[in-house]
């Protein structure tokens, strides 16, 4: 399975030295207040630099319609340059040519013979470049230093020699007007020969190739467009290769101290003479040096927090070891219990949130619901099973008014919903919303028009069938077909019927068929349709499309055909 790649700010964390395998913390340094710290360039830092530098410095922009509009800068990828070699322009997604338009993409990387770098170790290749420095704020050698024996130490930092490479970009710009391009191609070419990055980062000396002639193209639209190409100088350093850092630092020492500690009992070390006469001690002397505070560090357990040395302080002059714990383990995965939890909320996920004020959000129950007191739902209640009551009460549920003359009205409002299970036996008419229905048609002509009878399935059923089955069957026609073959470079055949418009309806034309060419949509203001026999001709208009068809194009139609 593939690993997900890194983010910048993942990358930068694993250039730190304590998060490597090889570390050793006995043979590292503090580096907190260290500005030298572990450097990296890839391949894709120099096209980020190449496209802050266009954005932030160069800004190209253009003045149309007396309006400053900023120029967008894209890096190509390989189908949109090979679309854009193709057609010579670029379209968005609602197929509009896009101007004005910077577009790059990266041609091709070569090493720079000319700086020689030796690698020894085949298993470990790697160059270092050895800096020293004496002194340093940290690091300082005083009369102090000397009274107490420390002798001068010196540091030392091993930096990485980078590969040197040289990097080709190819660009191509759009504008509509010729003004456009010259201001363009004035602010691009003054940036020749200067170093190009970021502030705070590698920079890369740029080279930019000679411009072509601007050159306008028909293709529905005015354009002008410009080619030219970038050498780009630039350093290759791995974030890492085979855990080897790319800085490292290094301090001679200032003083060094050997102990030596002996675990033998008083009666070991103590050795009589041969004539009872005196006592001699075998055991190394030991040099301490302790310093002693005295305002010594006192640390007292508070609510809830225990300390093993609890009131204890310390001075420095021997060593004290504190343990912190409390009442119960709150990890993650661990059972806590409390008597009592007070809160103004309890937040649950998001965005359910439990207060005195009630509850926010959705519920999701599983299981089973028990409450003591009273429930009350000021908005709408579903229940997608069976609701079980001892009691039911409803203000209103339904309202039935019968009048002296043997009429009935049920309900009082004209939003009153009336259901009715079983058979309705209605004898004489109806009236809906003020329509009058007297009669059930079984008409499948339906040639009387009233506009008081109701028609049946049958009978519609019937007149669609004869009448308009014929105009839904041409509706729902889609086929797909491929092209049979290129007959010339503004022809190619389908092996296809089209199908025939049923009366009433336009005959079928090119506008009832989508095409495309290599997965390119064609337009329609560009293509004929011709029905030869079994074969269908779609006809090119060379000039108005742009391009020509090749024996090796994949022609597809969607559209009305017979099958």
């Amino acid at each position: 399975m593939r690993r997900k790649p890194l983010s910048r700010k993942a990358r930068r964390d694993l250039n730190s030295v304590a998060l490597r395998e090889d570390y050793n913390r006995g043979r590292q340094l503090r580096r907190d207040k260290d500005e030298i710290k572990n450097i990296s360039n890839s391949i894709i830092d120099m096209d980020g630099a190449i496209m802050y530098y266009f954005n932030e410095v160069i800004k190209p922009t253009v003045v149309e319609n007396k309006e400053t509009i900023k120029v967008p800068v894209m890096y190509a990828s390989p189908e949109r340059w090979v679309s854009v070699q193709k057609m010579g322009f670029m379209r968005d997604k609602r197929q509009q040519i896009i101007t004005p338009v910077i577009v790059f993409r990266r041609t091709g990387m070569e090493k720079n013979e000319n700086i020689p770098i030796n690698k020894l170790d085949a298993n470990k290749p790697q160059n270092f470049q050895t800096l020293e420095q004496k002194y340093s704020q940290s690091n300082r050698y005083d009369q102090f230093s000397r009274q107490i024996g420390i002798t001068p130490n010196k540091e030392y930092f091993n930096v990485v020699v980078p590969d040197y490479v040289t990097l080709n970009y190819e660009f191509i710009i759009w504008t509509s007007y010729i003004e456009q391009m010259n201001k363009l191609i004035e602010r691009i070419n003054y940036t020749d020969n200067a170093y190009w990055g970021e502030p705070g980062k590698m920079r890369f000396r740029s080279k930019i190739e000679s411009f072509t002639d601007a050159s306008e193209l028909d293709a529905g639209e005015r354009l002008v467009r410009t080619n030219f190409s970038v050498q780009l100088y630039g350093y290759i350093i791995p974030e890492e290769f085979n855990n080897m850092v790319t800085t490292k630092r290094q301090l001679t020492p200032k003083k060094v101290i050997i102990n030596m500690d002996v675990e033998k009992s008083a009666a070991e070390l103590i050795k009589k003479g041969e004539e009872g006469g005196g006592v001699s001690i075998q055991s190394p002397v030991r040099d301490i040096f302790g310093i002693a505070v005295s305002n010594p560090l006192t640390l007292s357990a508070g609510t809830g927090v225990s300390l093993s040395n609890d009131g204890v302080g310390f001075d420095g002059s021997q060593p004290l070891t504190q343990t912190i714990s409390i009442g119960q383990p709150v990890g993650t995965t661990d059972n806590v219990t409390f008597n009592q939890v007070t809160a103004g909320s309890l937040i649950f996920g998001n965005p359910t949130t439990y207060s005195h004020d009630g509850i926010s959000g959705s519920i999701n129950i599983t299981g089973s619901l028990t409450t003591n007191g009273n429930m009350t739902v000021q908005g709408d209640m579903t229940v997608q099973g069976t609701l079980t009551a001892k009691e039911f009460h409803s203000t209103l549920v339904s309202s039935s008014i019968l009048f002296q003359s043997g009429s009935t009205k049920l309900g009082d409002t004209i939003d009153d919903t009336h259901e009715r299970t079983g058979s309705l036996n209605l004898t004489g008419s109806f009236s809906l919303n003020g329509y009058e229905v007297n009669e059930i048609s079984n008409d499948s002509t339906l040639a009387d028009g009233s506009s008081t009878a109701l028609v049946t399935e049958a009978a519609l059923n019937t007149y669609v069938s004869s009448t308009i089955g014929d105009k839904q069957t041409y509706l729902r026609k889609q086929f797909y077909k491929s092209s049979a073959g290129i007959l010339s470079s503004t022809t190619a055949s389908f092996t296809a019927v089209t199908a025939s418009a049923p009366a009433g309806f336009s005959a079928t034309n090119e506008n009832d068929f989508l095409f495309f060419i290599n997965g390119q949509y064609m337009e329609h203001d560009a293509i004929e349709i011709e029905q030869s026999g079994s074969s269908l001709l779609l006809k090119v208009d060379e000039s108005s499309i742009g391009y020509s068809l090749e024996s090796d194009d994949e022609i597809l139609a969607v559209g009305k055909f017979n099958s």
